[in-house]
């Protein structure tokens, strides 16, 4: 564990801490509001490491309150919902604000493949490969919701449409995200982009993507891992 996310676990327990996203950084506060000093700032790997333990809660005015001890016990998918995970999930809106929102948890093979541990018990997922997978997928989402978006990654548009400076329309937003997606995949490598984008993109369970990309047992795994490190040297994680 970072030293940097032990210091934010440790003072998200003090009364009056919360935490703050501006300018693409999360900071930790100890105040009621904007004005409080900021005594750390976290990158998006501690960031989606606190998500998990202690968890966060949204707070009245914008941020996340650390949630209290008796409040993010796992929960047990109801009966006749197999596969159900209900919690909060952080997710970028079209602006590139990061928010928290209800989530089945259990929609996204890295979010399940972050809670498998390895043979001496330590998460499969380093933070940090979990933080760029989903940062994929959450950029792969906007890109989707764009006009003309197509399913072939390489096929995406890779700049606006004339324009002029000012206001950014919403398809703006999909058309930058699409290049961003394209640059994150190129990132991979021609050996690890399948498997990262069938895996991160599309949603695919690891087992089936092997199975599509005719992967022997395990490979996939490999690979998956390893396009995940690609992603977060990319993106600057960890």
């Amino acid at each position: 564990m970072s030293r940097q996310l032990e210091r934010a676990r440790s003072l998200l327990q003090r009364p009056g801490a919360w935490l703050d996203q501006a300018n693409g950084a999360y900071t930790l506060r100890l105040g009621g509001d904007r004005r409080s000093r900021v005594v750390l700032t976290l990158d998006e790997a501690a960031f989606r490491a606190v998500i998990e333990r202690p968890g966060l809660k949204l707070r009245q005015g914008g941020g996340w309150l650390p949630r209290a001890a008796n409040d993010h016990a796992p929960l047990s998918p109801p009966p006749g919902r197999p596969g159900v995970i209900e919690g909060e999930r952080a997710v970028m809106e079209a602006d590139g604000r990061l928010t928290m929102r209800r989530a089945n948890l259990g929609e996204s093979p890295i979010l399940w493949l972050a809670r498998r541990k390895d043979q001496s018990g330590r998460p499969w997922l380093t933070p940090a490969e979990v933080a760029a997978g989903e940062r994929l997928r959450a950029e792969a989402e906007i890109a989707a919701a764009g006009p003309s978006m197509t399913m072939r990654w390489d096929g995406l548009p890779r700049s606006g449409s004339g324009g002029g400076a000012g206001r950014v329309e919403p398809s703006d937003h999909a058309i930058s995200a699409s290049a961003r997606v394209q640059a994150a995949l190129e990132a991979c490598g021609p050996r690890l982009r399948a498997i990262v984008e069938q895996v991160c993109i599309h949603g695919t369970s690891l087992q089936l993507a092997e199975q599509a990309l005719s992967l022997r047992r395990r490979q996939g795994k490999t690979l998956l891992k390893q396009g995940l490190q690609a992603l977060a040297e990319h993106y600057g994680i960890g």
